[in-house]
């Protein structure tokens, strides 16, 4: 019996065209994957590129302006729907468009960035999935000091030009610190240089621990941080799994992979018709924890039944 065919998506006229619009460099391997999970996301609701839609991509690197650059070319392609995947990116698109519908994947609090108006009724061009709430740094600073008990200092280590909202992440830690009897500190970085040199200002302290949040800029020097918290043996929590798979201690966010195939979803329903400002943003339901026992054990740490037990992955 042949095997029933699969009805795709009509179109009318000229096959749509979406842009999408990545942070980063199209030769990073993470952004490889970030790539073959949107496609796959767009095949599950029926898309399939060069068949019945084409896909353009566009690389906005590390900084605001390689963004805005990306931004207006995706612009000019005056495509049907813009994907934007990471704050620097989404940021400006929205600046260039205000007609062009945008669906957004991994940002960080789309109301306090001033992206859409409400959760529930974004109100203007732009919808997608938020990967982060702002209130997760103190769920943050309870990890770490689980985990490495020792911490009474916490530094937080951000670019303020790629993660303007670090501020809410900042606040929600500072707000849970005394009950935790640490000190937060702020570790801003804008280039390479910054990093290394932050590492050496706060590592000279004892007991210090590192946070790093979700930021284009610090997600795509893995490497290094995780290299220098080695290297000044500095218990570190990171927002994801990247940095933990290169040797970091322990990453607690969602999976962006997962954000970015949904996304796929919303473009379906934008190309058959529905407005951004009707599809309500869709936050995260679940965080993911991963250890990295081999680092703990470098760092003389010793990772507790219970949040081994609770951990999704660990790694050795």
């Amino acid at each position: 019996m042949a095997k029933p065919t699969r009805v795709l998506p009509q179109t009318t006229g000229k096959m749509p065209t979406v842009a999408v619009l990545l942070a980063g460099t199209a030769d990073d391997t993470e952004s490889v994957t970030m790539v073959s999970a949107f496609e796959q996301g767009m095949r599950l609701a029926g898309w399939t590129k060069d068949a019945n839609v084409h896909l353009d991509y566009r690389w906005g690197g590390t900084d605001p302006q390689q963004a805005a650059s990306a931004a207006a070319e995706a612009a000019a392609l005056k495509p049907d729907v813009v994907v934007a995947i990471g704050s620097p990116v989404v940021v400006a698109m929205q600046r260039v468009t205000a007609t062009i519908p945008i669906v957004f994947a991994v940002v960080f609090d789309p109301v306090g960035q001033r992206l859409v108006t409400t959760l529930a009724h974004p109100g203007g061009n732009l919808t997608g999935f938020s990967n982060l709430e702002p209130g997760i740094g103190g769920r943050w600073l309870q990890l770490l000091k689980e985990l490495a008990p020792k911490s009474s200092r916490v530094v937080v280590m951000f670019n303020p030009a790629t993660s303007p909202y670090n501020d809410l992440f900042q606040r929600s830690v500072e707000d849970a610190a005394s009950a935790f009897h640490v000190e937060v500190a702020r570790a801003p970085v804008r280039d390479d240089g910054d990093i290394a040199a932050a590492f050496e200002r706060f590592a000279s302290s004892p007991d210090v621990g590192l946070l790093v949040p979700s930021d284009a800029f610090t997600y795509f020097r893995s490497g290094a941080i995780v290299t220098l918290a080695a290297k000044y043996r500095l218990p570190a929590i990171y927002a994801f799994r990247r940095f933990v798979t290169e040797g970091g201690f322990v990453s607690y966010g969602v999976d962006a992979f997962d954000q970015v195939r949904a996304s796929g979803s919303y473009v379906d329903l934008i190309l058959k018709g529905a407005k951004p400002r009707d599809l309500p943003v869709q936050m995260p339901t679940k965080y993911t924890l991963i250890i990295n026992l081999t680092t703990a054990k470098a760092l003389n740490l010793t990772v507790p039944p219970t949040w081994l037990a609770l951990a999704d992955e660990t790694i050795e």
